[in-house]
């Protein structure tokens, strides 16, 4: 075996093809970049040559999906469109199908030799049997319809998956699975009358059709659901309605004043309620405020008896945690509330609340009583106050 030369040796890139040797010369990194600009070794899509310029070999991969007739073009796409349906790619599926629906609506390339020739990536002209070819054409728009139609579905797109059922009807009036798509994408719409007249459309043509039939159960099912949340939100309104009027005639019965305004608290549960909601002469029960005024405290009561008396509260609520001077005993407070003029009047602590709501005096505003609890000792200062603060 004939030995290799110092010179060999010493520069094993010498006796390589040059391009081999320019490789040889390239990091890693660099050869990494060059790979990706080569559409089958492609993991990013690089448009460019690395220098700024287009990149020939991508475009001319491009450029090939365009090359045949109308049909060939867009049956390329419908077929890819399909691989990736059938791999649950929606999104990548619906992409494909639109570009062979374009690509049947796009205007025929102008002939290279015409010089009035438009520029564009349209498909290329082929001399073809005109007839055969629109019916190849309208067999894969229809496919692509239909199919695109799945894709919205299986993403929630409900209109846009309705849109493409009609457009898909309008080329072939007897496809069933329009027909079972539309009325699936109207169902989760809760447009059910068009749903359901979908799924007659389609039985008429495929009576035995197993999947349309389903669905129809579905329909009927959802619509009886739907008719009975109506049927009990009607009947709930009306009894709401008849309790409200229950109520006012219980007021007006017992002379009691009521007014709401615009800045009505939140008392959540807390209202003004009949024992028996739709009994006016059953007893009623207000929400009361005790006010501690003078020292800017409160206690809330959900419900006090018509019945009951203001000291039945008091005796409970007191003492109080935060009265140090314990100012604050039965005995040792008045009780006043403000008229529907605008003034006070002193509320007996052993009348029923609803004697004193029934005196014509005072009202019961948003739903609440207000009664304002105040030592003894410093009544006046404190009804001088409310009226300085009156005006």
């Amino acid at each position: 075996m004939a030995s290799q030369s110092p010179q060999n040796a010493a520069h094993p890139s010498a006796d390589m093809p040059p391009a081999m040797a320019e490789i040889k010369s390239q990091t890693a990194d660099d050869l990494l970049k060059e790979l990706n600009r080569m559409p089958i070794f492609m993991t990013t899509l690089d448009e460019g040559d690395g220098e700024g310029g287009e990149n020939v070999a991508l475009e001319a991969l491009k450029a090939l999906a365009y090359e045949g007739t109308k049909a060939e073009v867009a049956e390329n796409f419908r077929q890819q469109g399909n691989e990736c349906a059938r791999a649950k790619q929606w999104s990548d599926a619906k992409e494909f199908y639109d570009k062979s629906i374009a690509a049947l609506h796009a205007p025929p390339k102008a002939k290279e030799d015409d010089p009035d020739a438009g520029e564009g990536p349209n498909v290329i002209e082929v001399e073809v049997n005109e007839e055969e070819e629109r019916e190849k054409e309208r067999k894969i728009e229809e496919a692509c319809y239909v199919n695109r139609a799945l894709c919205n579905l299986e993403k929630k797109n409900y209109r846009s998956c309705i849109s493409d059922c009609a457009s898909t009807l309008r080329l072939n009036p007897r496809n069933i699975k329009a027909y079972y798509r539309s009325a699936t994408a109207c169902l989760s719409l809760d447009k059910l009358s068009e749903a359901s007249d979908a799924c007659s459309l389609g039985l008429k043509l495929d009576p035995s059709n197993s999947s349309l039939n389903a669905l129809t159960t579905k329909i009927y099912q959802r619509q009886q659901h739907l008719g009975a949340l109506a049927k009990s939100r009607r009947e709930r309104e009306e009894r709401l309605a008849s309790e409200r009027s229950t109520l006012s005639l219980a007021l007006k019965s017992r002379n009691i004043t009521t007014r709401t305004t615009d800045t009505a608290p939140d008392l959540e549960d807390a209202a003004v309620k009949l024992a028996q909601p739709l009994d006016p002469s059953s007893e009623l029960s207000f929400p009361v405020l005790f006010l501690y005024p003078v020292h800017e405290q409160t206690d809330f009561i959900k419900a006090v008896s018509e019945k009951d008396r203001i000291d039945d509260h008091l005796e409970y609520i007191f003492p109080l945690p935060w009265d140090e001077q314990k100012e604050y005993v039965v005995e040792g407070v008045e009780a006043y509330m403000e008229t529907a003029a605008g003034g006070l009047i002193k509320a007996g602590k052993k009348m029923a609340l609803g004697k004193i709501l029934g005196s014509g005096k005072v009202e019961v505003v948003d739903g609440l009583v207000n009664i304002n609890v105040v030592p003894k000792g410093k009544v006046a200062a404190w009804i001088e106050e409310f009226k300085r603060r009156r005006g």
